[in-house]
């Protein structure tokens, strides 16, 4: 009989978020699950960690609790590094991180700590998902995406990822018979055309919320913007390697 996978769950909207709740049952299904995410809100953090002050973990799970969960002071990147190095006893077989509340398509992939937390496990050597459902409500619906986090997890199980390659994955907000599908994406071109709402303290200090709207740039139909608006999950193929090699070599016509 074979081992079970051992199944690292993390996340950035928290330990008691709703989206991560789907996710450990899912993965419960199909190994051993560890689960380590924050114990608090990170959002956006992108690949943020935690160096000028100190980690606290916590398990959260009761002793003879089938799955072990620990709720982390830090962001998700710090709760991979602290799961990989202090809490397992080995290298998981998978990290999956979400289901994150909201998208992290396009752009959006910069800055989701979801992402980070994917991408961390990737450069540590394990192969992962990260996995976004469009719909920032609290109470989303994650039932309706279950079977494609099944499907597409237990896909990478079987066949591994390519060296360097995390999963990005996001859902449309429909319901699970309104899904047309899974299409494999590249990132759409798009930007956040950013502005701030300035206002005053009662003592007249001045204090800025950050706002913006959406734009997509790009008009091709092999994005995962174009996906998810015509109602595929998208998965796109990220890469944690920076180097621009396609402008390497007009670097090396400088006077350097």
């Amino acid at each position: 009989m074979s081992k079970k996978p051992l199944i690292l769950v993390t996340n950035d909207d928290s330990i008691t978020a709703p989206g991560i709740r789907a996710l450990i049952e899912v993965m419960s299904q199909l190994g051993t699950v560890v689960v380590v995410a924050p114990d608090s809100p990170q959002s956006a953090m992108g690949h943020a960690i935690t160096i000028n002050s100190t980690l606290q973990i916590n398990k959260t799970s009761k002793d003879n609790a089938p799955i072990l969960e620990y709720s982390c002071s830090g962001t998700p990147v710090d709760c991979v590094k602290i799961a990989v190095h202090e809490i397992l006893k080995q290298k998981p077989d998978l990290c999956v991180s979400g289901i994150n509340h909201g998208s992290n398509s396009s752009i959006n992939v910069i800055y989701s700590g979801t992402m980070s937390a994917a991408v961390e496990a990737g450069i540590e050597g394990i192969p992962a998902i990260g996995f976004s459902l469009l719909d920032y409500n609290w109470n989303a619906n994650f039932e309706e995406v279950k079977s494609f986090v099944k499907k597409i997890t237990t896909e990478v199980l079987k066949n591994g990822l390519p060296n360097g390659v995390v999963l990005n994955v996001n859902f449309p907000k429909l319901l699970e018979n309104e899904i047309k599908g899974i299409k494999i994406c590249r990132q759409a071109k798009a930007i956040w055309e950013e502005k701030f709402d300035k206002r005053q303290t009662p003592m007249g200090k001045d204090y800025y919320w950050l706002s913006g709207e959406f734009v997509n740039l790009d008009k091709g139909e092999d994005t995962d913007e174009w996906a998810l608006a015509h109602g595929y999950v998208s998965i796109v193929p990220v890469q944690f390697d920076l180097t621009a090699h396609h402008a390497i070599q007009q670097l090396n016509t400088w006077n350097l």
